[in-house]
């Protein structure tokens, strides 16, 4: 392990967590612990068109794939590096046109199946686990999730079996739930969807809801870094799930994705369960109206909801932030800026309180009031917003990070 990103780790046998990553040197806040290439990853479709195929960098004026005109990359070195996976998908996007509809975990998996074929050496991505490796839980699935994974394996068959040699049903089986307990969500940096892939080594690292180090993307690699001061010996933890939620929902969501319950110290305390849930005082219960929209009218069902829910609930509640979340999301989508500005103000304080240091979905929040204020012509505001992004991603991300140069460079603007 002398690569640069894995040295001072190494693997361990976690107790009553089985495999886990531990450090052996000490790392300081922001240090990178280790930096993993995607074994397999895909571009979600949205995205096509504003981000190469193969490298993910976000550019104006990319260029077509003349075949399918659907892929998108930086030059012909790009479309070159991923013609081998962009191949399994190009003539079937001809072929089936608008009918062309596998799921992202579909044509992940598609991918992991090639590169299996094509590489059966270890590979950059698993210098500490293998893809065979991972957990699948398979007698943990329920008849649900059963379901889904076999949908998922004639969708295989149907979109692929031109360009693909498949394993056998019970392997195609297992892969597909080792891909759902095991795949990551690559986001930008307001944490938009950007696409899906695997990073086994990533993958080594167990749940803490009192994480010490955080998962960020620069392109197709993934890099981790330090949130607290981390000793020798000490268990290297990451968080698989969103933290604003109280103790017993985010185990719920553990429990489901991941077979597991957290016994950290922030689950064995629920220390922030109290400001979390916190409700108003209440004189006379509210009537329990049922709130009657149309679907169309999205940010007014959104209000209606607040307004009753702001009768019980207080709005450091992470049910009414959720809400509230929706809500802005609404607005920038119609484009009402001032609106969206008021919600990321109301917003903003409570995450800082709930979420842990360093957090991305606060930086994303003061992100996205940046940007708000600084189109609202409320420059000082707008900075300030930034200036406080940058000192979460400069942790976060590394300060050599190409969105922490496109933030400074959105400060820089505006001197």
């Amino acid at each position: 392990m002398k690569t640069e990103g894995t040295d001072g780790l190494e693997r361990f046998t976690s107790p009553g967590k089985g495999r886990g990553l531990r450090s052996t040197k000490h790392f300081k806040v922001g240090d990178l612990l280790l930096s993993c290439p995607a074994y397999a990853y895909v571009l979600t479709v949205s995205e096509r068109g504003g981000h190469c195929e193969f490298c993910f960098t976000r550019k104006e004026g990319l260029s077509k794939c003349g075949k399918c005109k659907k892929a998108f990359y930086c030059n012909v070195d790009c479309q070159k590096g991923d013609w081998s996976m962009h191949k399994l998908e190009c003539s079937a996007m001809c072929a089936y046109g608008d009918n062309w509809s596998p799921s992202e975990t579909v044509r992940l998996t598609a991918r992991i199946i090639a590169k299996q074929k094509m590489q059966t050496e270890r590979s950059a991505s698993e210098k500490l686990l293998l893809v065979r490796e991972f957990e699948a839980h398979l007698k943990e699935l329920d008849n649900e999730k059963r379901e889904m994974n076999q949908t998922d394996i004639a969708a295989l068959h149907y979109f692929y079996s031109k360009h693909l040699d498949f394993p056998d049903h019970a392997a195609l089986t297992v892969l597909l739930a080792q891909v759902n307990c095991n795949g990551f969500t690559i986001e930008d940096e307001e944490l938009s969807h950007l696409g899906s892939a695997v990073f086994p080594d990533v993958a080594l690292m167990n749940h803490s809801c009192c994480p010490n180090v955080i998962v960020t993307y620069k392109g197709i690699i993934a890099e981790v870094r330090a949130v607290q001061e981390i000793c020798p010996g000490e268990e290297i933890f990451t968080s698989y799930i969103d933290l604003l939620y109280p103790t017993e929902d985010r185990n719920d969501r553990l429990r489901d994705s991941y077979f597991f319950t957290c016994d950290c110290r922030e689950c064995a305390t629920k220390a922030k369960d109290k400001e979390k849930m916190k409700v108003c005082k209440l004189g006379t219960p509210p009537e329990p109206e049922a709130i009657q929209v149309p679907p169309s009218e999205l940010l007014e069902m959104c209000e209606l909801s607040l307004d009753r829910m702001g009768s019980i609930f207080e709005d450091t509640n992470v049910y009414m932030l959720h809400m509230m979340y929706q809500a802005m999301g609404v607005c920038l989508y119609l484009e009402d800026w001032d609106g969206a500005m008021s919600y990321g103000e109301k917003i903003i304080k409570p995450y800082s309180m709930h979420y842990p240091a360093y957090s991305l979905n606060v930086a994303s929040m003061y992100l996205k009031l940046g940007r708000l204020y600084l189109g609202l012509e409320k420059k000082s505001m707008g900075i300030k917003a930034l200036k406080k992004a940058l000192a979460i991603m400069e942790v976060a991300h590394g300060k050599d990070h190409h969105y922490v140069a496109e933030i400074k460079q959105e400060i820089e603007l505006q001197k």
